[in-house]
């Protein structure tokens, strides 16, 4: 089961451990990206960014991380965009789905959107009406 339950969720991010969601595609046909949101706990906060970078990959190149920025003029791009910050786990959670899109079902451990960016190309960069 690639999906975390919640209970996971907030225990990874106890433990320090990131948690990221791909959102899917953005941009345009001429110039097309991808999104994901990742929460990650620093210094007793829970910070959540947004990434939004160049749909550059292949089916051998999946490393969103790799990925240059969508906006190549906005420097904190490069690391995403801090959208929030929160105290607990579950707020943050909530801010991410508030200020990003996220959905709680849809979580995955830090690396894992690797895997769901995958599916997207395998699936001919379409994004399924119903995960």
């Amino acid at each position: 089961m690639r999906y975390l339950a919640e209970s996971f969720i907030l225990g990874a991010l106890r433990r320090g451990r990131s948690v990221e969601q791909f959102l899917g595609p953005c941009g345009s046909a001429e110039r097309p990206g991808v999104r994901y949101v990742e929460v990650r706990s620093t210094k007793g906060l829970f910070e959540v960014y947004l990434h939004t970078v160049e749909d550059v990959g292949s089916e051998s190149f999946l490393d969103l991380g790799e990925f240059p920025p969508f906006d190549p003029d906005d420097e904190a791009g490069e690391f995403g965009r801090l959208v929030g910050m929160a105290e607990d786990p579950l707020a943050a959670l909530d801010v991410a789905e508030q200020h990003a899109g996220a959905e709680r079902i849809r979580w995955v451990n830090e690396g894992v959107v690797q895997d769901e960016y995958g599916d997207f190309v395998r699936a001919g960069r379409r994004w399924p009406d119903v995960v």
